[in-house]
Protein backbone atom coordinates (compact mmCIF):
# COMPACT_ATOMS: atom_id res chain seq x y z
CA UNK A 1 0.00 0.00 0.00
CA UNK A 2 1.25 3.49 -0.90
CA UNK A 3 1.53 6.00 1.94
CA UNK A 4 -1.46 8.35 2.37
CA UNK A 5 1.07 11.23 2.54
CA UNK A 6 2.32 10.13 -0.89
CA UNK A 7 5.67 11.92 -1.31
CA UNK A 8 8.05 12.81 1.48
CA UNK A 9 11.62 14.03 1.76
CA UNK A 10 14.21 11.29 1.56
CA UNK A 11 15.73 10.51 4.93
CA UNK A 12 19.33 9.82 5.82
CA UNK A 13 20.00 6.08 5.63
CA UNK A 14 17.72 5.52 2.61
CA UNK A 15 20.50 5.97 0.03
CA UNK A 16 20.96 2.21 -0.56
CA UNK A 17 17.20 1.68 -1.03
CA UNK A 18 17.08 4.55 -3.52
CA UNK A 19 20.10 3.17 -5.42
CA UNK A 20 18.40 -0.23 -5.64
CA UNK A 21 15.15 1.37 -6.85
CA UNK A 22 16.99 3.38 -9.53
CA UNK A 23 18.86 0.29 -10.72
CA UNK A 24 15.63 -1.75 -10.88
CA UNK A 25 13.65 1.03 -12.59
CA UNK A 26 16.27 1.74 -15.27
CA UNK A 27 17.65 -1.79 -15.61
CA UNK A 28 21.22 -0.61 -14.97
CA UNK A 29 23.08 1.46 -12.32
CA UNK A 30 23.83 4.67 -14.31
CA UNK A 31 21.13 6.77 -12.62
CA UNK A 32 22.14 5.50 -9.16
CA UNK A 33 25.72 6.58 -9.93
CA UNK A 34 24.47 9.96 -11.18
CA UNK A 35 22.62 10.56 -7.91
CA UNK A 36 25.69 9.55 -5.90
CA UNK A 37 27.82 12.05 -7.89
CA UNK A 38 25.21 14.78 -7.45
CA UNK A 39 25.16 14.19 -3.69
CA UNK A 40 28.95 14.20 -3.43
CA UNK A 41 29.20 17.45 -5.39
CA UNK A 42 26.39 18.97 -3.28
CA UNK A 43 24.38 19.80 -6.39
CA UNK A 44 21.21 18.14 -5.11
CA UNK A 45 18.61 20.65 -3.98
CA UNK A 46 16.13 18.02 -2.80
CA UNK A 47 15.23 14.35 -2.94
CA UNK A 48 11.72 12.96 -2.53
CA UNK A 49 10.59 9.37 -2.12
CA UNK A 50 7.32 7.51 -2.47
CA UNK A 51 7.14 5.06 0.44
CA UNK A 52 5.03 1.91 0.61
CA UNK A 53 4.79 -1.14 2.82
CA UNK A 54 7.34 -2.79 0.48
CA UNK A 55 9.82 0.07 0.96
CA UNK A 56 10.65 2.96 -1.36
CA UNK A 57 8.85 2.56 -4.69
CA UNK A 58 9.30 6.03 -6.16
CA UNK A 59 12.01 8.68 -6.24
CA UNK A 60 12.81 12.06 -7.73
CA UNK A 61 15.69 14.49 -7.37
CA UNK A 62 16.06 18.21 -7.98
CA UNK A 63 19.54 19.58 -8.69
CA UNK A 64 20.85 23.13 -8.95
CA UNK A 65 21.50 24.15 -12.55
CA UNK A 66 24.76 26.01 -13.16
CA UNK A 67 22.87 28.24 -15.63
CA UNK A 68 20.44 29.84 -15.68
CA UNK A 69 21.15 30.64 -12.05
CA UNK A 70 18.34 29.57 -9.77
CA UNK A 71 16.83 26.99 -12.13
CA UNK A 72 16.49 23.38 -10.99
CA UNK A 73 16.85 20.17 -12.97
CA UNK A 74 14.40 17.33 -12.33
CA UNK A 75 16.37 14.10 -12.71
CA UNK A 76 16.12 11.27 -12.23
CA UNK A 77 12.50 10.31 -11.73
CA UNK A 78 11.82 6.63 -11.09
CA UNK A 79 9.03 4.27 -10.07
CA UNK A 80 9.76 0.64 -9.26
CA UNK A 81 8.76 -1.64 -12.18
CA UNK A 82 6.19 -3.44 -9.98
CA UNK A 83 4.39 -0.12 -9.43
CA UNK A 84 4.66 1.45 -12.89
CA UNK A 85 1.58 2.18 -15.02
CA UNK A 86 -0.44 3.17 -11.94
CA UNK A 87 -0.05 6.95 -12.34
CA UNK A 88 2.49 7.33 -9.53
CA UNK A 89 5.20 8.89 -11.72
CA UNK A 90 2.76 11.36 -13.28
CA UNK A 91 1.42 12.28 -9.85
CA UNK A 92 4.92 12.70 -8.38
CA UNK A 93 6.05 14.94 -11.23
CA UNK A 94 2.76 16.83 -11.20
CA UNK A 95 3.21 17.66 -7.53
CA UNK A 96 6.71 19.03 -8.18
CA UNK A 97 5.44 21.08 -11.14
CA UNK A 98 2.70 22.57 -8.97
CA UNK A 99 5.25 23.40 -6.27
CA UNK A 100 7.38 25.17 -8.92
CA UNK A 101 4.37 27.14 -10.15
CA UNK A 102 3.34 28.23 -6.66
CA UNK A 103 6.88 29.10 -5.56
CA UNK A 104 7.93 30.88 -8.75
CA UNK A 105 10.67 28.31 -9.32
CA UNK A 106 11.76 27.11 -12.78
CA UNK A 107 12.31 23.42 -13.48
CA UNK A 108 13.94 21.85 -16.51
CA UNK A 109 13.69 18.18 -17.45
CA UNK A 110 15.11 16.08 -20.23
CA UNK A 111 12.79 13.26 -21.21
CA UNK A 112 9.76 12.00 -23.10
CA UNK A 113 7.75 15.07 -24.15
CA UNK A 114 4.49 13.08 -24.22
CA UNK A 115 4.88 12.04 -20.56
CA UNK A 116 6.21 15.31 -19.18
CA UNK A 117 3.64 17.46 -21.01
CA UNK A 118 0.89 15.47 -19.24
CA UNK A 119 2.57 16.43 -15.95
CA UNK A 120 2.58 20.19 -16.64
CA UNK A 121 5.88 20.75 -18.46
CA UNK A 122 6.02 22.80 -21.68
CA UNK A 123 8.43 22.55 -24.62
CA UNK A 124 11.67 24.50 -24.24
CA UNK A 125 11.21 28.18 -25.06
CA UNK A 126 12.47 29.54 -28.38
CA UNK A 127 16.16 30.38 -28.16
CA UNK A 128 17.00 27.92 -25.39
CA UNK A 129 20.23 26.00 -25.96
CA UNK A 130 21.33 22.85 -24.21
CA UNK A 131 24.09 20.25 -24.38
CA UNK A 132 21.26 17.73 -24.80
CA UNK A 133 18.56 17.49 -27.52
CA UNK A 134 16.29 20.52 -27.18
CA UNK A 135 13.31 18.57 -28.56
CA UNK A 136 13.42 16.47 -25.35
CA UNK A 137 14.01 19.46 -23.05
CA UNK A 138 10.99 20.82 -21.24
CA UNK A 139 10.39 23.52 -18.63
CA UNK A 140 7.86 24.19 -15.89
CA UNK A 141 7.30 27.09 -13.55
CA UNK A 142 8.43 30.67 -14.01
CA UNK A 143 10.98 30.12 -16.87
CA UNK A 144 12.02 33.77 -16.76
CA UNK A 145 15.72 34.23 -17.48
CA UNK A 146 17.69 36.30 -19.94
CA UNK A 147 20.34 33.60 -20.24
CA UNK A 148 18.80 30.59 -21.94
CA UNK A 149 21.92 28.48 -22.33
CA UNK A 150 21.39 25.47 -20.06
CA UNK A 151 24.40 24.31 -18.07
CA UNK A 152 23.87 21.21 -15.96
CA UNK A 153 25.85 20.21 -12.87
CA UNK A 154 29.16 18.49 -13.74
CA UNK A 155 27.78 15.13 -12.56
CA UNK A 156 25.57 15.03 -15.67
CA UNK A 157 28.67 15.23 -17.91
Amino acid sequence: MISPNFLREMQRGEEAAVAALLTDAFGQPDEARLVEKLRKSRAIAGEMVLPSEQGIVGYLALSQMIAPKGWLCLAPVAVHPDHQRNGYGRRMVGMIVEWARLSGQTLVVLGDPAFYSRCGFSPAPEGLTSPYPVEYTMVAGAAKAKLMNLKYPAAFG
